[in-house]
């Protein structure tokens, strides 16, 4: 019934939309002059079809007012804003006698004149006119300038000859549309190519790699590709030795027959590379020459100008280090950063790489890179090293407020020391105090404490891999770190109290500007929960099935201790926290209270089962690399991807030591490790992240996301801290964190977790107004068990006939760009819903009171 009652309330809901929009519809003209025209779209057609590449439509003049969803929402606020707020203000002020006098007499005359400037008056007007578009009216002079623009962009692409047009075609009273359309006849192909080389070194080069070239005879001409081939041999001969060449030494000559008369399509090209014009008046241009390194030298901590006999001087390899008093930096860490090398041909890769491996060391400045000339063919390299300062403390202090906490006051530290063992390694030491009061009464303490500590120490390069120290492996300009991790956290709140210790060696190195390495080689977690009996305090869902369970044994005599007395008519008893929780689960499991085959057995074994397994304290000894692929270019690059792969194996060292040494097992015939069980897991992880730059500043984005994590061995589950979960503000947002799933199970845990999942996302982005966007999103996924010890079968992944239990969530949202960050809000809706009974799924809770409304900083994906 509640589903149809939706249904029949669909019509009103769209006879209400349908009015709004006929109003609107109605409002578009209101600063339309009668003699003018509404634009209200566009197209470009050529050769009788139409243009739809975003580089041809970017040049048109005029555009019809931005839409969303078909409405013309920012000619909408700017229609509503007043023409003249101050003219309409003076009219007013003195439209009825004496009305000037009684406010001057009241206010006083500069109090009425900034009554006129205020938000009310003007200041509202204004704001809906910034916020607003107005509306495009057709200007034929702008249109003429389209017209001479798309002609100028297809003679760049060898139609030379093409020719245009442009008419209106009314749409409506007042509105009309432009078409473009042009005849752009055969294009002009490259008949012979010919070469004029000024220097005798450059043709050299050139003729090496004739093959890599962009352009070539029979091509049709392409300026875009003319200037990639001019970038293209600028980077080739500076890589090259030819450390001054100049991208303006490369000219084109074309010649060609434009006559229309003419059916000859062709052209002669020929590439000229001149040499450097010379700077000095009278002296002859000098030919562009390939030059070796004569020289390189290092000056650590000393500026440029700085005369070479007042310092001190250390030959080491090739190199020359300059200092002044006592070199504080090992001579080596300082030649691994360079990659010019004495005697070597100049390369600007080279250089470029010195600059990003000074930086990655942390320990100096950017770097001063001079190259000076000391002959036709050398150069000396002098590379100033300007240090950072040997120590840095940060300090930083918050106070926070949130759903379980009254009021939290944060206190942190870091003290960073550079350069610790003069190899250009930094140690950084931390440390956090967070301390508050909580906001659930029902505890029996209300005050909170969270304490961690960290210690890092970072190698600028592979650490204790001597099989991975060769060059040829790992070279010096894959920035290659080695990090080295200690830290522990302490943590007293509503939860069962944890006490963290962790360890991390991890390496990481750079092949390229779009893809990145980790490798942790050894990544060592030990949780400890130091109230393991507040469990059923904390989850509380957990409680409220066992005390079910527990309900049809409250008037018998030998379980009466189990229970308390409440001041719930309805449940006049319940278990007591932790006794009675204890008692009534050993008497079902162990005590023979009910058969073993009964479902009060199988339910209560459920229960106790993820008790024992979130209350156990864990050790994790894992394994893990990573690798990360991105080729966006730039922050305002929109049409990207990346790509993530990550496997990590935990376990197997310490089971292989258990072979050679017994571990102490536990009645589960797990091996201990100080009294732990071990985990042993294998997880990977693949997510595929997408972007299209869409037309009109709008965005397409896709995420994909599949995870699986096999226990084995010593572990028939996956530890809390390694399983997945859905639902959140970067997941599936129409469900909180933790309470999708797993499978179409419904809210059976506080925090429900597994470990198999899979996640899909599409989010459409669009511009609203100045730095505020709008979204629209559908998220699809879910968790499920998978190989493991969860019996329950609408939790367990059972092939694809489970992936009908893949929810969906679909909704809007907004996005304010603060530059350094990016504040969203977003509303998702429970579009299909796999918690509920098949053939109530879809749109079931499909409303706003059952909407979720999810905050995040930064885009999702």
């Amino acid at each position: 019934m509640k589903a149809r009652r939706h249904v029949l309330q669909l019509p009103a809901k769209i006879g209400l939309i349908l009015v709004g929009l006929s109003f609107f519809s109605c409002n578009v003209l209101k600063r339309v002059e009668p003699d003018e025209l509404l634009l209200t779209d566009f197209e470009v057609i050529a050769d009788s079809a139409k243009v739809s590449d975003e580089t041809v439509n970017s040049l048109v003049a005029q555009k019809p007012n931005s839409k969303l969803l078909g409405i013309p929402l920012k000619l909408h606020l700017y229609n509503l804003a007043k023409p003249n707020p101050d003219s309409s203000y003076q009219a007013w002020l003195y439209r009825k006698e004496g009305r000037y006098e009684r406010l001057e007499a009241l206010l006083s005359d500069k109090q009425v004149s900034r009554l006129g400037e205020s938000f009310l008056v003007a200041g509202l007007s204004n704001w809906l006119k910034k916020a607003g578009e107005a509306p495009v009216v057709i200007d034929s002079a702008r249109t003429e300038k389209t017209l001479e623009r798309l002609q100028a962009y297809y003679k760049t692409k060898g139609y030379f000859n093409n020719t245009g047009t442009y008419h209106f075609d009314s749409t409506g009273n007042q509105r009309a549309t432009v078409r473009y359309s042009l005849e752009l006849g055969e294009p002009y192909l490259i008949d012979t190519l010919t070469f004029e080389i000024a220097s005798p070194e450059i043709d050299s080069i050139l003729r090496l790699h004739r093959k890599e070239s962009l352009v070539h005879q029979g091509d049709q001409f392409d300026l875009e590709r003319f200037t990639r081939e001019r970038e293209r041999l600028t980077q080739l001969f500076r890589n090259s030795g030819i450390w001054n060449f100049q991208e303006s030494s490369i000219t084109y000559d074309i010649l060609r027959d434009t006559l229309p008369s003419h059916d000859d399509q062709l052209m002669d090209v020929e590439l000229n590379i001149d040499n450097p014009r010379s700077r000095a008046e009278g002296e002859q241009d000098r030919p562009y020459r390939v030059h070796r390194l004569d020289s390189v030298n290092i000056f650590a901590g000393i500026t440029p100008g700085t005369p070479p006999e007042e310092l001190e001087k250390l030959s080491y390899e090739d190199f020359t280090i300059f200092y002044r008093g006592t070199l504080d930096y090992k001579p080596k860490a300082l030649t691994d950063a360079v990659f010019l090398r004495k005697g070597n041909v100049y390369r600007d890769l080279d250089r470029i790489r010195t600059y990003r491996q000074i930086n990655n060391l942390n320990t100096f400045r950017y770097p001063n890179i001079q190259l000076v000339e000391t002959g036709e063919d050398q150069l000396v390299s002098n590379i100033y090293l300007s240090p950072r300062p040997s120590n840095s403390l940060n300090l930083d202090f918050d106070v926070t407020h949130s759903n379980i906490q009254r009021i939290g006051i944060g206190l942190g530290a870091s003290l960073i020391t550079r350069n610790v063992f003069g190899g250009a390694e930094t140690l950084s030491l931390s440390g956090r105090g967070t301390f508050g009061l909580l906001s659930d009464e029902s505890l029996p303490e209300d005050f909170f404490t969270e304490i961690t500590a960290d210690i890092n120490l970072t190698f600028p390069r592979i650490w204790g891999l001597p099989f991975v120290n060769d060059q040829k492996i790992i070279p010096n300009y894959m920035l290659p770190q080695t990090r080295v991790s200690l830290g522990t956290s302490f943590q007293k709140n509503i939860g069962l109290d944890k006490q963290t210790f962790n360890s991390i060696l991890s390496y990481n190195w750079t092949p390229n500007d779009f893809s990145r390495n980790i490798l942790e080689l050894l990544n060592v977690q030990f949780v400890r929960n130091l109230n393991p009996d507040r469990y059923y305090n904390v989850y509380q869902s957990s409680y409220e099935q066992l005390d079910e369970q527990a309900d049809p044994f409250q008037d018998d005599p030998a379980l009466q201790e189990f229970f308390q007395p409440t001041d719930n008519p309805d449940d006049p008893l319940r278990l007591i926290i932790p006794e009675g929780t204890t008692g009534f689960t050993e008497a079902v499991l162990t005590g023979g209270l009910v058969p073993g085959d009964s479902d009060t057995f199988t339910q209560v074994f459920r229960i106790e089962e993820r008790r024992q397994r979130l209350t156990e304290n864990d050790l994790i000894f894992a394994t893990n690399y990573t690798f990360v692929e991105n080729n966006k270019e730039n922050i305002n690059d929109n049409n990207f991807h990346q790509f993530r792969w990550r496997l990590e194996s935990a376990g197997n060292l310490l089971s292989l030591a258990s072979r050679v040494i017994p571990f102490i097992e536990n009645e589960r015939g797990q091996g201990l490790v100080f009294g732990v069980p071990y985990s042993q897991y294998v997880k990977t992880e693949l997510e595929y992240i997408k972007h299209w730059q869409l037309p009109g500043s709008n965005v397409l984005a896709f995420r994909s996301f599949v995870g699986i994590a096999v226990p084995y061995g010593n572990a028939d589950n996956i530890p809390f801290v390694r399983s997945y979960f859905a639902g959140g503000a970067n997941d599936n947002r129409a469900w909180f964190p933790y309470s999708l799933g797993p499978g179409s199970t419904r809210n059976i845990n506080d925090f429900n977790e597994a470990n198999f999942k899979l996640a899909f996302n599409l989010e459409h982005r669009f511009p609203l107004f100045g730095d505020l966007r709008g979204a629209l999103f559908a998220d699809v996924g879910n968790i499920w068990n998978v190989w493991d010890r969860e019996t329950d079968p609408d939790a367990i992944f059972q092939g694809f006939r489970s992936l009908e239990d893949i929810a969906l969530g679909t909704g809007f949202g907004l996005r304010y760009d603060f530059s350094f960050f990016v504040f969203r809000a977003d509303l998702g809706f429970k579009t299909y819903n796999p918690a509920e009974i098949p053939g109530e799924r879809w749109f079931r809770d499909y409303n706003f009171a059952n909407s979720v409304l999810q905050i995040g900083i930064n885009y999702p994906f």
